[in-house]
């Protein structure tokens, strides 16, 4: 079986925040100059901004996280026990 693998630290969650933010400037300042270009109209930003840059978001939120290794297999789950330390004070004193 192999070892499970560290949670990614800090520097991870710093990462992957700025990559969201850097992406969706990005995409909206693309949007903008599109906009301004006038490649696009006003109603097509609109459907833009609403149905795909969401989609946009997602595909770059889960790039992020299989890179900085938020993706967890089925395989890096452990069982979870109860010890008699975790255990509330009344299933203690109950018969």
């Amino acid at each position: 079986m192999e070892a499970s693998r560290k949670s990614p630290g800090p520097a991870a969650d710093r990462a992957f925040r700025t990559g969201v933010r850097a992406a969706a400037a990005g995409a909206l300042a693309g949007l903008a100059l599109l906009y301004w270009f006038e490649v696009l109209s006003p109603f097509l930003v609109g459907v833009t901004l609403v149905v795909l840059f969401p989609v946009y978001m997602l595909v770059v939120a889960s790039a992020l996280s299989v890179w900085l290794g938020y993706d967890r297999s089925a395989a890096d789950l452990r069982r979870v026990r109860r010890t008699d330390a975790s255990q509330s004070m009344l299933e203690r004193e109950s018969p």
